[in-house]
This record gives C-alpha cells, structure tokens and sequence, in this order.
C-alpha cells in the first residue's frame, strides 16, 4: 500500500508538469498526496474493518470511499467519481479509467491465493469501474502484487500478464518521447508494469514510472504498488512518505500494516 501512496507523493508534482528523466529529486515542497493515495487508504480501512470477512468488502468500500473521501473533497477525484462519491446513488458507471489500478493494492496484498486476489480486487472495483477494462485493469495490477510478493520472478509477473491481461510489445525507450497523458486503464496500467518489470530497485520504478510523463501520480502509484511487494521499501523512503499524510490517513496506513506487516527493503 505504502508503495502506491509514494509513487502518488512522488508523482503529483509531474502530473501535469512532465518529466521525461530519471533525474529528479525525488521529494520536495511541491509534492503532495492525490486521490489516489486517499482512496488506496479508503479500502484498506474497508478490508481491516472486513476482518477476514470479504462478504461484505464491497459494501464497506463504498462506505469508506464516502466517509473518508469527502473529507478531501479538493485531492483531485474525476469528475464521474466525484459525483459518484458526493451523491448517495451507490451504483457503478461503467467506468474504465486507471482509477480502479492506482487503489487496489491492498487486494493483492491481503489475498491467500490467486484467486482471492482476483476476487477481492473485484469486489472493491466493481462499486465504480464495473466496464471490462476497468474490472482488467485493476486485476492485472493486484494479480501482480500477489505474484510478486510470493516470490515469483519478474519474468513469471510478465509472462502472466502477457498470457492474461496485456501485450507489452514495448519498451520505456520506445514510448517515452510519445507517450502523453491516458487516464484509462488501457493506455496507463500496461505502461507502469512494464516500468516495474524494467527496474531494478524500489526507487528505481517510481524513477521510471515518472520519467515516461503522462498521468505522472497515478502511474508511479501503480508501478509503486508492485515494486513494494517484489523489493520491498527503504525505511527512509516509508518515513518521508509518511510525513506527507495528515494524521488521520497516517493513523490507518499504520493499522493496516500492523496487520499486514510490510516488505522492508534490504
């Protein structure tokens, strides 16, 4: 979780200011955290209060998105979202943006097996992104986590997606002078795993995800949330990150991984 809430952090300066390189400081003044980092908390609130009880975890998702999201009515949602969010109509509209991927990392880190990864990133993405490719994309990136963070290669994470989600006939070098801002799962969850499988640290895929431009927080939130389960995250990086949430986002962020003990990087 902690991954996607820095590639938000380190991205929401770039988003509509690109970067195409790897050299930049990571953390300023001007970083902050988006909607992507709230609603990646939102659902991990709604699977700790689920208890190793799914049953109900698209229920509670909705309920959490609304309590907890419209405290930050200004953090960037979409503009379907925002309705959705601010009206009490709970149903989905059939939405395929990158939203569902940037938020579902914690489905792939509390799922047991495959298949529960599979089923709890539907559940916490059918509320809202119920189209084809919003339910693809989102899966692709909590099969992802879930592979990663039991041990497969980065060559078994590819081949799988390859077989079941995306094509990846592309390298960063090939799309990053072309590459421009994509807000649907198509056009970005592609991209940032092939940044993750490109990489060769922690850092190193947020460094990629942000220098290929396009919609810089969400990307770097998707790519960051698979690198975290594969290398594991610096203590210095988990720290600095931290001190960019308010208290009552931290406090959450902080039951979450007492439950689900994060990966620290080595």
């Amino acid at each position: 979780m902690l991954g996607a809430i820095i590639g938000d952090i380190v991205g929401s300066r770039f988003e509509w200011n690109n970067i195409k390189t790897k050299d930049f400081e990571l953390f300023t003044d001007r970083c902050f955290f988006t909607d992507d980092s709230v609603l990646t908390i939102c659902i991990a609130k709604a699977i700790i209060e689920s208890n190793g009880n799914y049953e109900n975890l698209s229920g509670n998702t909705i309920h959490y998105m609304k309590s907890i999201g419209r405290m930050y009515p200004r953090c960037g949602y979409g503009g379907r979202f925002y309705s959705w969010m601010f009206f009490d109509d709970n149903e989905p509209y059939n939405s395929y943006g990158n939203g569902s991927a940037m938020r579902v990392s914690c489905a792939g880190l509390v799922a047991s097996s495959l298949d529960e990864a599979k089923e709890l990133s539907n559940k916490v993405t059918r509320i809202t992104h119920n189209h084809p490719e919003g339910l693809k994309g989102a899966e692709a990136i909590a099969v992802c986590i879930y592979l990663a963070k039991t041990g497969s290669t980065k060559e078994e994470i590819e081949k799988y997606v390859r077989d079941n989600y995306y094509n990846l006939d592309f390298t960063l070098d090939s799309i990053r002078n072309i590459y421009k801002f994509n807000e649907t799962c198509q056009g970005t969850v592609p991209v940032a795993i092939e940044a993750f499988l490109e990489s060769n640290s922690f850092e190193d895929a947020i460094r990629n995800a942000i220098s290929v431009g396009g919609d810089s927080d969400t990307l770097a939130a998707i790519t960051g949330s698979i690198a975290e389960s594969f290398y594991g995250i610096p203590n210095e990086l988990r720290d600095i990150a931290k001190s960019y949430l308010d208290d009552r986002l931290l406090k959450i962020v902080e039951e979450f991984e007492s439950i689900y003990l994060p990966k620290i990087a080595g």
